[in-house]
């Protein structure tokens, strides 16, 4: 009988004993480390998992007290000099920082500072992430062309008050811009746009005669691209070109869908600014029509008489619509 009962006990014994060496794996698992490769790769998963905090700054000293201007200038006489050019220095408007606390408006209070200064830190905007700085900035530029800031593609995208102004020294004549013109402003990062103003062709830009923010607003907008006018290009360029708007009897296409699908608004080496020449930028759309294509081939330019020193715009002249009963190809 003893016998019958240890062979009964015996695969009840082997099943626990199996289970409790699965379970010594298992917690031994959790616990040891992986090593080698596998440690190296665990780590820097964990370091690109852990979300970025911003470097900190140092928080002006909560009981710190205003201490004027002057003391301030003792040992920043340089900022003060620049700060003294600018709008923001003219204390008999309210508005501005020189017409409330001075550099302390948004630098903050300076007694600990100016008593321990190697210690005590006030607000250093260059060492300010970009949402510190523009709420600064927001207290007083919060209204007019800046009042569509927060959401705006400039906004969104990391960009800062200090990106493109300077509050102590600013190059600009107007705006306090951190370069000397808005072009070269907007060209730090905007280069490939920058570029196209020394095309050959005809560019208003270039003449002096608009700027980047004649179309745009870099502060934001409730249009595409940071459109000064409108919800579409289209929209702005009529808000000037009136005679190109329509509603036509009969609308060309290429005029209905955007200005740009022809025309290269920051500046082309064509004439009135054509993403390319005559007749080639119609043979996009106009490839086979009644005129045949052959005779617009580049190696023929030269010799045929339908197409030397001529473009479609000479018989096609209301090309962006027309509003003649006739005009359904756009000849009057």
């Amino acid at each position: 009988m003893r016998h019958l009962r240890k062979l009964r006990t015996a695969p009840t014994l082997w099943l626990i004993g199996l289970c409790a060496l699965w379970l010594t794996v298992v917690v031994r698992a959790g616990v040891v480390q992986p090593s080698g490769k596998k440690a190296a790769m665990a780590a820097e998963y964990q370091q690109a998992a852990a979300p970025v905090k911003p470097a900190a700054t140092a928080a002006p000293a909560s009981n710190a007290t205003l201490v004027g201007d002057d003391t301030c200038s003792t040992c920043h006489s340089k900022q003060a000099d620049g700060y003294a050019k600018t709008p923001h220095h003219m204390k008999s408007d309210t508005r501005t920082p020189a017409g409330k606390q001075g550099c302390e408006t948004c630098h903050g209070a300076g007694s600990a500072h100016a008593a321990d200064p190697e210690k005590q830190h006030l607000k250093k905007f260059s060492t300010m992430s970009s949402d510190d700085v523009n709420a600064t900035c927001a207290t007083c530029h919060n209204k007019g062309e800046h009042v569509l800031w927060q959401g705006s593609t400039h906004e969104s995208r990391g960009v800062s008050c200090i990106s493109c102004h300077s509050v102590h020294a600013p190059e600009s004549d107007k705006g306090q811009l951190k370069k000397k013109t808005q072009i070269e402003t907007c060209a730090v990062c905007h280069r490939d746009k920058a570029s196209k103003l020394d095309r050959s062709g005809h560019m208003p830009v270039r003449e002096g005669k608009m700027q980047c923010s004649s179309c745009h607003n870099t502060h934001g907008s409730t249009g595409q691209k940071m459109l000064r006018v409108g919800d579409s290009v289209a929209e702005l360029c009529t808000s000037c070109h009136a005679d190109k708007r329509g509603p036509f009897l009969w609308e060309h296409a290429p005029s209905r869908e955007g200005c740009v699908t022809c025309h290269d608004a920051h500046g082309s080496s064509n004439d009135r600014m054509l993403v390319a020449k005559q007749p080639f930028l119609c043979q996009r759309c106009h490839a086979p029509s009644g005129h045949p294509g052959s005779v617009y081939d580049g190696t023929q330019i030269a010799t045929s008489v339908r197409i030397f020193a001529r473009g479609c715009v000479q018989c096609h002249a209301a090309i962006h619509g027309s509003n003649h009963p006739a005009g359904n190809r756009f000849l009057r």
